[in-house]
């Protein structure tokens, strides 16, 4: 690989993903639908089982050389036909000359890629069951671990820990429930011929796309052109990139959560040999979620080209295919390594309790006005009018330094309403988390039901 441009070949991407869009791969898919046509045309008498088994037995790797392949490649300059030449050489008796009958290259081209993206899916479905156990495990542990809320990066309320993991788990859930639904969207073949009419396959041709189709364990185009509807393929890596989109929201907060001046949580980090920096040795970057927002930055780019693949002329035009030779690989490969490194985080993440309580003290009670504006509330107090008291008290607070109990214990407004003790009882960060917890118990079981009805079904 000393002469490999793409980072995939020597930098990113897990060697199980790969294999799925690697060219042995990629081959042996169209290998598997050859076999699966010859055994359907057999199915409704077009030729022998005898044939169609042979077929099949020459459709393999282990009987047909990718280098041969390649030799018939550089005569032909067609792929495809190259490959069914290859086939039919290593058929015994008469089978080669059924090699491929009635179907053009894209039957066996856009069914392979459908049995590409099957097996990608499920790898992909893998990950994100893997990451929802890691985050139900630190949402579980992190329960009642207080922290600031933040919105607009300035301190809001308090939350815990817990409850910003269960909101990370319901948007996987989610995602997870899209990739099911679009499974059978996404896998779809076709075996209907040259403009998707099964002209060339005669009167029995949607038998044999049914047949076909249900030997692959695929959906099927019910009205093709020469390929497959690529709106299949925008839906697709549209939720590719949801995904990934989310993966980078969860990498962008631990990466701010890591500031030096937050210093709320840490990605696992080695510290008996891993480098942070080549000249500052003390440091300790967020390289993973770092690294994981720049992939999403990839991923999202295929996007586009994937929408203009949708557009062809006719019946079909080769503009899409170069494309997708790029985009449909790329996208699986990155984010299976995204989900990877991410799960990774969360399952070493290091979170410094002590720190997120110590930010909380530091902003001298200021996060606790909504409760005590509430808590004035419900004394009897105009809602608009503790908003006001409140309000002034934050104000003269910032500007004086000073605390909001000390600010509001100067207020006759609040002194007439609620004793000290009462104002000390609103202005508890822990007393004031909503269902935050009940809310971690349920994305925490709602994980182990989705996760445990695949791992037993």
């Amino acid at each position: 690989m000393e002469d490999a441009i793409c980072p995939l070949d020597y930098r990113y991407g897990r060697k199980k993903m790969k294999a799925v869009f690697s060219e042995s791969g990629r081959i042996g898919y169209q290998m598997a639908v050859e076999a699966a046509l010859a055994r359907a045309h057999a199915s409704i008498g077009t030729i022998s089982a005898a044939d169609a088994e042979e077929i099949a037995r020459a459709s393999s790797l282990e009987a047909v050389k990718i280098s041969r392949i390649k030799e018939i490649e550089r005569e032909t300059n067609h792929d495809l036909m190259a490959m069914v030449k290859a086939i039919s050489e290593q058929c015994a008796g008469g089978a080669g000359r059924y090699v491929h009958l009635g179907a053009t290259s894209n039957d066996i081209v856009d069914t392979a890629t459908a049995l590409q993206i099957k097996a990608a899916m499920e790898i992909i479905l893998d990950d994100v069951d893997s990451l929802l156990r890691t985050l139900a495990a630190l949402a579980e542990r992190e329960r009642d671990t207080l922290q600031i809320g933040r919105t607009h990066a300035q301190f809001a309320i308090p939350i815990t820990f817990g409850f910003k993991i269960a909101g990370y788990i319901a948007e996987m859930l989610r995602h997870r429930e899209r990739i099911l639904q679009i499974m059978p969207r996404a896998c779809a073949g076709k075996m209907a011929g040259a403009v998707g009419t099964g002209a060339a396959l005669g009167k029995e041709f949607p038998r044999i796309q049914i047949e076909v189709m249900r030997g692959l364990g695929l959906t099927y185009e019910p009205a093709a052109t020469q390929v497959v509807g690529r709106d299949r393929y925008t839906e697709l890596v549209c939720l590719l990139a949801n995904v990934a989109t989310s993966l980078e929201r969860y990498g962008t907060e631990v990466r701010n959560l890591q500031r030096s001046e937050i210093a709320e949580v840490s990605e696992p980090f080695d510290a008996s040999r891993q480098v942070g920096s080549s000249t500052m040795a003390q440091k300790r970057n967020p390289i993973s979620s770092e690294n994981v927002t720049g992939l999403a930055r990839v991923l999202r780019g295929f996007v586009q080209p994937t929408f203009e693949n949708q557009v062809l002329w006719h019946e079909r035009d080769l503009s899409n295919s170069s494309a997708e030779r790029f985009t449909l690989p790329h996208a699986f490969v990155i984010l299976d390594d995204m989900l990877h490194k991410m799960d990774a985080v969360f399952s070493g993440l290091e979170v410094h309790a002590d720190r997120m309580r110590a930010n909380i003290d530091s902003a001298k009670g200021l996060i606790m006005a909504e409760p005590v504006m509430m808590r004035l509330a419900e004394k009897g107090m105009g809602r608009q009018a503790a908003h006001e008291i409140l309000r002034e008290a934050s104000m003269r607070a910032i500007a004086e330094g000073s605390d909001l109990r000390s600010a509001l214990l100067e207020r006759r407004e609040v002194t007439d309403a609620m004793t000290a003790e009462e104002l000390d009882e609103a202005m508890d960060p822990a007393g004031y988390v909503g269902r935050s917890r009940e809310i971690v118990d349920k994305m925490v079981e709602s994980a182990a039901e989705a996760v445990g009805r695949r791992d037993s079904g």
